[in-house]
């Protein structure tokens, strides 16, 4: 499974972002995707993911009700709106996977699969 993240860059307070990451590879159907984040002295820590197949989601506390993730079946591409962001939401994105559809983890180690990351910088 490969992954290629895009659509970071530079908002103020409030804005709003849509990343993108495109998926290529077999048994998508199979997988769970998401998205972690990392900014600078911080551990990575989760955000959001979604079964591939049948769009279950799990949200982290801290952007429920500001972040949605979705999927695009005919694109191969997955999601993240986020709306109202924060100067604290200001981290590298990273977009990964992982094969299983029972569980949404949000521990970084149960994912192998990742996309290099891309940066958002909100202003206050």
């Amino acid at each position: 499974v490969q992954l290629q993240a895009s659509g970071g860059g530079l908002v103020q307070t409030g804005g709003s972002l849509r990343l993108s990451c495109v998926v290529s590879g077999r048994n998508l159907n199979s997988h769970g995707m998401g998205w972690f984040r990392q900014a600078p002295g911080k551990e990575r820590e989760f955000v959001a993911a979604i079964t591939w197949r049948g769009g279950s989601t799990r949200y982290a506390d801290s952007v429920k009700g500001r972040f949605t993730i979705s999927r695009d079946y005919a694109l191969d591409t997955m999601y993240l709106r986020m709306n109202s962001l924060k100067p604290e939401d200001t981290a590298v994105y990273y977009c990964t996977s992982r094969q299983g559809m029972t569980r949404l983890p949000v521990d970084s180690n149960e994912y192998p699969y990742w996309g290099q990351g891309t940066l958002v910088t909100v202003s206050s």
